[in-house]
Order: C-alpha cells, then structure tokens, then sequence
C-alpha cells in the first residue's frame, strides 16, 4: 500500500497541477504484471488527482482510454473517453457512439452472445504499430465508480472494445496478445489507410489474415 501511495505522489510532485505523465512503453515491466486492486491505498484527494492526471494525459496523447499501469502505476483503475467520429458511415459500421468521460476502478467484463467483430486497433504503450483484433462484440462490465458505486451494464460495439482493451492492460495483457500477426502494420501512410476503412476487408486481402464474421456490424479501434 505505502509502495502505491509513494508512486502515485511522486508521479503527482513531477508533473505539477496542470501537466501530464509519461506514458510507459511496451517492454516496462509494469505493463506485464497484474495490477493490485483498489482498495484504500490512496485517500479521497489523492486519488481524484491521479484521476485527474490520467484524463489529462489521456486527452494530450490523444486517446480514448488510459490504464493507471500505462503511467506506471499497478492500479486496478482506468479512465475511458471517446468523442466519436465525423464520419457517419464509419460510425454506423463500428458501432461508434461518443463516450463521456468515465472512471473504472477495479473494472472485469465477460463476453455476452457470440459474436466477434475484428478490427485495427493502437496503443497508447505500443507507440507507430496497430494491428487488428478480433473481439467479442457485447461485453458485460462489471466495476466501480470513482464514488464507489457499483457498475453493471452491457456494453456493445466500439465502448466495448474500449473496455475489454484498458481492462486487459490491468491483467497485464497487451492488444498485440490477441491480435492478428499478419496483420501488424506501421502506423504510416499505408498503416494509416488500412485503419481508416470501416471494416479491414481490403488489408486481409492484402495480407493474408481472416477476419471474423459477425451477425451485426463491424468492430471498432481503440488507440
């Protein structure tokens, strides 16, 4: 406890009232361990300030969701935000509504039906590489609130794979865990096209890799 609470308020001292964390990479160990679960070892203050260090570091990334693990903290606790897409086809297709800001502590889901929907999806810890995903369309989320509430809702399309991705990241499992190899593209000016397409048909042609095959509509990408 006192090991986390020492860790948080460093991270705190550096980066001032207004600033951001560093955003470990992929290689740091704290992105392979199972993240302590919260349970008081941080007061009200501190923990409504790390909260807010992890938005604010999350929207300068930018990102639509950030795990305390990503700044180095093996906290069971995530920040999700997603303000949506201009483009009214691709959010049709994967199933992407905005997301208001939201705190998970101690966050599980589980896979509710069977389908599976697949597409490219970055990290904020995994910086110049995406690769797609094939993911359980609908989730259950199971969590708290930053007050302490519980949380039980179904989750579906692209905040669904917002969660299962950050929630993952406090098991200590990366996307690149569950991703299609042969689909790992560089996030340049080829990468870039691949992921913009609402549904990645013409990169699994071009590189070999299946995509699952859904009842409903396509899958979505978390960076």
């Amino acid at each position: 406890m006192t090991v986390v609470r020492d860790l948080v308020r460093r991270l705190l001292d550096d980066a001032g009232g207004t600033g951001t964390a560093p955003i470990v990479q992929v290689g740091h160990p704290v992105l392979r361990a199972t993240a302590f679960p919260c349970d008081g070892q941080l007061d009200d203050a501190d923990l409504a300030l790390l909260v807010a260090l992890m938005q604010r570091t999350m929207r300068a990334a930018p990102g639509v969701g950030l795990a305390a693990p990503q700044i180095g903290i093996p906290l069971a606790l995530a920040v999700v935000e997603d303000p949506g897409v201009d483009d009214a086809e691709v959010a049709r297709v994967r199933e992407r509504d905005r997301v208001p800001f939201r705190v998970l502590v101690n966050p599980a889901y589980e896979p509710v039906g069977e389908d599976r929907v697949g597409f490219y999806e970055g990290c904020l810890s995994v910086v110049g590489y995406q690769a797609v995903v094939a993911r359980p369309r609908t989730v259950r989320l199971r969590a708290h609130d930053v007050t302490g509430a519980a949380v039980d809702e179904v989750v579906t399309g692209w905040a669904a794979r917002i969660v299962q991705h950050e929630t993952d990241h406090l098991g200590g499992t990366l996307y690149l865990d569950r991703a299609e190899m042969r689909s790992l593209s560089a996030t340049d000016r080829l990468g870039a096209h691949w992921a913009s397409q609402p549904v990645p048909l013409e990169a699994s042609r071009a590189l070999g890799f299946a995509l699952p095959t859904p009842a409903g509509p396509g899958g979505a990408a978390p960076r």
